[in-house]
This record gives structure tokens, sequence and C-alpha cells, in this order.
């Protein structure tokens, strides 16, 4: 059986067949004016499965991430303050201190989360150079025209503009309202800000020179300049929220193929909504839930991952605590099987449970019936405890619940006395070393993260 994927740009499961050796994986990354919610990490996780799934099924992977630091502004229709700048005058610091600080909150929440890191993680402020490129191109080939406050994309010149959403009509109905009274230079309501002039008498904290006058790039632009720097022109997949479809996705597509003439992606995918009192849970509704109000609540984030395999990714996820306490026991009683089957003879898995495992895979990224085939190996009596072992290892190579005790492996001499200096350091606050040694020991293939326990380590 073959790997197919639900591709939103078909609206079919088709068998994946990638361009080269190399699997090209776009992941749309945060925004980073405040903390990610849980509802964030639900996409993030299901693209993190993803990645892994194609791994064991023996494809390499190039994975590239965005780190969203400028030009994201509030309102879908270019109007409004860069949402960096929003989080700058709540917090009375500067734009670029706001991006450093929740970045490095993404990244260690991506550690809680056993997310794997992306090969190439690309920050939007460094790469504005490459933004302007692109636009360049675009204005040589008449797609762009001038507005008082910036650059447009006319999508009447793009004839294919929308059919990511399932055509020109649909997305007018998704995009009408809001967007057709932002601007009444805007030639069409569904234009898109390539590139936005700083106001006038006023000095933001990110801006830049370019042909056009002083200004910072518009948000759409960023991932189709960098995901075609570090993948290439066209790749194979992009992934990302649902809502990224009418219009992020939809305008990356527009100025990306405006730009080469050439198809940008082959396979596009998108993860649902987690919903709360059955409403999507977003940081505009207010009150928003973070990782670390598991944490303060006692759920280790690992719980929250367990929860997310239980919906298939293209289902809407209900978030509940009696639902997170569910899988937070679900998931105590896999690792104690673990735990029990540790010492047992190393067996193959049952072949029946690990074909029923990849099959589920394979169907469009069936976690949860991957999870239930699981489950099902587990209860069998006819199998003896060494394969079962077996199974739980194998489960743990795709969904990193922390089933094994990680911390009671062996570790050779030299880690161990890194480990212990950078414990020295982090207590005699010698922060600069302890980062330092942190990141030697990410490359030696061992993750940590600080606790009120202190540090904790896990195998990458």
């Amino acid at each position: 059986m073959a790997l197919k994927l639900y591709n939103t740009l078909t609206r079919v499961e088709e068998e994946f067949k990638p361009l080269s050796a190399v699997v090209g994986l776009y992941t749309c990354g945060p925004t980073v004016y405040n903390y990610q919610h849980v509802g964030n990490y639900r996409t993030y996780i299901f693209e993190d499965l993803l990645k892994r799934t194609l791994k064991l099924l023996g494809f390499s992977v190039r994975h590239v991430m965005n780190i969203t630091d400028v030009g994201h502004l509030v309102s879908d229709a270019d109007e409004g303050e860069d949402k960096m700048e929003v989080g700058s005058a709540r917090e009375g610091k500067t734009a670029w201190d706001i991006a450093k600080t929740y970045t490095e909150a993404f990244l260690e929440d991506g550690v809680r989360l056993r997310l794997e890191p992306p090969d190439v993680l690309c920050k939007a402020t460094d790469h504005v150079p490459e933004q302007i490129e692109l636009v360049r191109r675009l204005e040589a080939k008449g797609f762009i025209y001038r507005t008082g406050d910036g650059l447009y994309f006319d999508t009447a010149r793009f004839p294919d503009y929308g059919k990511l959403a399932g055509g020109s009509q649909r997305l007018a109905g998704l995009q009408a309202g809001a967007r057709v009274e932002a601007n009444p230079e805007k030639r069409n309501p569904s234009d898109f800000a390539v590139w936005k002039f700083s106001p006038k008498g006023k000095k933001r904290h990110m801006e830049w020179d370019s042909p056009w006058g002083r200004g910072f790039p518009g948000w759409h632009i960023e991932c189709s300049a960098m995901a075609m720097k570090y993948l290439g022109e066209s790749f194979d997949i992009h992934c990302g929220g649902i809502d990224h479809v009418p219009i992020h996705h939809t305008n990356e597509i527009a100025q990306s193929e405006g730009a080469t003439g050439k198809p940008f992606v082959r396979y596009w995918l998108h993860g649902e909504f987690l919903l709360m009192n059955t409403a999507k849970m977003a940081k505009s509704k207010g009150g928003f839930i973070t990782l670390r109000h598991l944490m303060e609540k006692g759920f280790d984030p690992l719980d929250y991952r367990y929860h997310c395999l239980t919906a298939h990714y293209r289902k809407q996820l209900d978030f509940s605590w009696e639902a997170l306490e569910s899988s937070k026991t679900a998931r105590r009683r896999l690792r104690e099987l673990a735990l029990a089957f540790k010492k047992e003879p190393a067996k193959p898995a049952c072949a029946d449970d690990e074909t029923a495992f990849r099959r589920a895979l394979e169907d469009d990224l069936n976690v949860p019936g991957a999870l239930a085939s699981v489950w099902e190996g587990l209860r069998r009596q006819d199998i003896p405890a060494g394969a079962k072992a077996a199974l739980l290892r194998m489960a743990e190579d795709l969904f990193r619940l922390g089933l094994f005790d990680e911390a009671e492996q062996a570790l050779d001499g030299e880690l161990e006395r890194l480990l212990h200096e950078r414990e020295q350091a982090r207590r005699s606050k010698d922060f600069s070393r302890s980062d330092e040694l942190r990141r030697e020991l990410e490359r030696r293939g061992l993750l940590v993260e600080d606790t009120a326990q202190g540090q904790r380590w896990r195998r990458k």
C-alpha cells in the first residue's frame, strides 16, 4: 500500500509521489507576538507526525519552517497595526525583544511537546532582501500596483486566484465584507499587500528601505520567498491550519506562481481547528490556553500530544479539561505497559499489528487508527510480551509520548560530564555558558529542558 494524502488543492486523496529523493516540506510557523495557544500546537503536532511518518515509510525529508516576526497585521484586510508592534505596546518592549522572547518560548514548547526541529528555521526579518526581490519580479510581470499605503498584488491578473479555496466565487464570499471597505484604492476586494509603507510621522521598530519607499513586507510574501529559497520554485508539501486556506495560502500561490509561471506546491495539507466550548480557539478571542496553563494544572505536555492523536488531523477536535484528563490516564497506562515490558527479550512485533499500524498511517495519516492498532495488539493474548514491547517501541518512535523511561538509559562519560557542567552553570547563573552547553548537547543528540526540579534530558 502506498502513502495517500488528502490534497486541499484537488480535494481528493492522492498517492504521494515526491519530486526527488528528498521530500520538500514547508510548514507555516508562528507569529511571535505572544505565546502560542494549544490550538496552534495541534497543527504543529500534526505536521510533526506527518514528517515522522514520511521518515518511517522510508522518505528523506527537508523541513523548512518560518518565524513571522514582521508584517502580520491584525486585519486580513491589510489594515491596522503589525502584530509585533501590538506586542511591543502591550509589554513596553521593542518589537525585536518581543520577537526574541516569544520565539524562544515557542522553541521551548517544541521541546516539551517533542516536536522534531525543522532543518531550516527562517525568520522573516532575516530575509527582507529575498522578499523585495520577489516583489520586483512580480512588478516586472505587471502584477503589482501602488496605493497610498503600499504595493498590492492585482488578483484579477492571476486567472487561477482562489483555486485552493474551491474557486473564485466561494473565495469572494469568504473575503467579502471586512476586506471590501478596507482600502478604497484597492482594485479588487481580494487584492493584498506585498509591501507596506511606514506611516508618515511615525517611526516603526521594524522598517527597511526598498525601491518603493521605506516600509516593511506584507505577511504573505515571506513564505513564498523563503520557501522558494530553501526548497526551490516547486516543491512537494505545504502545511498549515485550515484557516490559512482562503487568504494566506491562496495569496502564497498567486504571488509564487505569478512570479515563476510554475506550480508552487504539489500537495497542500491543512489541520482542522481545536474547539473549546464549540468555538475555535484563537488569541483574538481572549483567554486562550497555553502549554504553561496545562502544566500549571498538573498535565504533562505529552498528555496533550496524546490528546491530539485521538482525532484525525482533518477533523475538528474538542478540548476540555475532562477530555485531557482521559488522555493523561491513557498515556499513563501505555507508559506503565511500556515499562513493564521493557526488560522482556527483544522480539519482532506481530506482523499483523505492524501491518495495521503502517496501513493506518498510509491512509492519509490516520493516526487514531494507528493508535487503535497499538491498543488492539496490547490486548491480544496470542502474542508474547516481547512482541508487545516491540509494538510499543514502534509507537514511541512515531508518537513520542515518553513511554519508556529514557532517564534510565546509560549515557557515555562525555555526555554525563557536559550535563553536569551545564547544571553547575545554571546554579551559578552563568546562563550564557548554560545555553552554549545546551546547544552542544543538542548537537550530540540530547535535548535538555529546565524544570522546577532541575534539568531534564531526552534523546532526539
